[in-house]
């Protein structure tokens, strides 16, 4: 095994997990080798996660046979291994981003932005640097506001992704300042993957290539807090069909589903996915 990495399989539990985590999960795992894998549940998505789906998403994954070495089940207590419950970390973290000078509050919502922004963008609208404070404003906590990381206009953040090969994204063209610290007084995505992969000596990040723009910024906040980022590998989605992206929100192609249809799980992971979507072996 060229790579045996230490891996993370970090599932969210809005929904069942269907055949694109499953085929990406198994990527990561292939890769870790025997240099082990951390399950962790990433759960600070409100009320859409749900205690049943983080059952699911454990009994689908031995199902499949993908073991983890640590997380929940494995070597005591489960705490660390669930975002919800590291609510402490996070603020540590978000103060000595606060230190640096290069986060700020932003109360500016969805609205403000897109009415603020001066052209169209793809995906999320690119935060206008119109709308950051003049000054620095400093603070003991977040207080419910939300919080931004400044990204420096027009540099081209650069990495060597396992998979895709050589990635470029540009700060205040491919995106801008983006959120660390929410509204409702929690980590943001960014913050917080940044955070526990640091903490849990993350080696290589496997995921989907959809979280391409997502790498450059979390290395951003990798460098601005002086922590070495781990390798990264982004996997091709997996679409239906119709070529349609695989999604919780839209249904179909739920590993369970397909357990229960009577496909195995070498089935889900190498069959071809417009043959799934029908009976086994017809």
């Amino acid at each position: 095994m060229p790579f045996a990495r230490r891996g993370r399989l970090a599932p969210t539990p809005t929904g069942l997990l269907h055949v694109g985590h499953a085929r990406t999960f198994a990527v990561a795992a292939a890769r870790a080798g025997s240099a082990g894998l951390v399950l962790r549940i990433e759960d600070l998505d409100g009320p859409r996660c749900r205690p049943e789906f983080t059952a699911a998403a454990m009994e689908d994954l031995r199902w499949l046979g993908l073991e983890w070495t640590e997380g929940p089940d494995i070597g005591g207590p489960h705490a660390p291994y669930v975002q919800s419950e590291r609510a402490a970390w996070y603020l540590e973290v978000w103060r000595r981003l606060e230190a640096t000078g290069l986060i700020y509050p932003s109360p500016h919502s969805r609205r403000d932005v897109e009415a603020a922004a001066t052209a169209p963008h793809e995906g999320e609208p690119i935060f206008p640097p119109a709308l950051r404070p003049a000054g620095r404003e400093r603070a003991a906590a977040p207080g419910g506001v939300p919080w931004r990381f400044r990204v420096p206009d027009g540099r081209t953040i650069e990495f060597h992704d396992g998979l895709q090969g050589r990635v470029t994204r540009t700060a205040g063209v491919d995106f801008g300042d983006f959120v660390v610290w929410r509204r409702d007084d929690l980590a943001a995505y960014e913050l917080a993957v940044v955070a526990d992969d640091h903490a849990m000596e993350i080696a290589e990040v496997v995921r989907g290539e959809d979280l391409l723009t997502s790498t450059a910024r979390q290395l951003l906040l990798f460098e601005a807090l002086g922590w070495p980022p781990p390798a990264f590998a982004h996997a091709p989605l997996v679409c239906d069909a119709t070529g349609r992206r695989l999604a919780k929100r839209t249904g179909g192609l739920a590993i369970r589903e397909l357990r229960a249809a009577g496909w195995t799980a070498a089935d889900v992971l190498h069959q071809p996915v417009a043959t799934l979507a029908g009976p086994p072996h017809a």
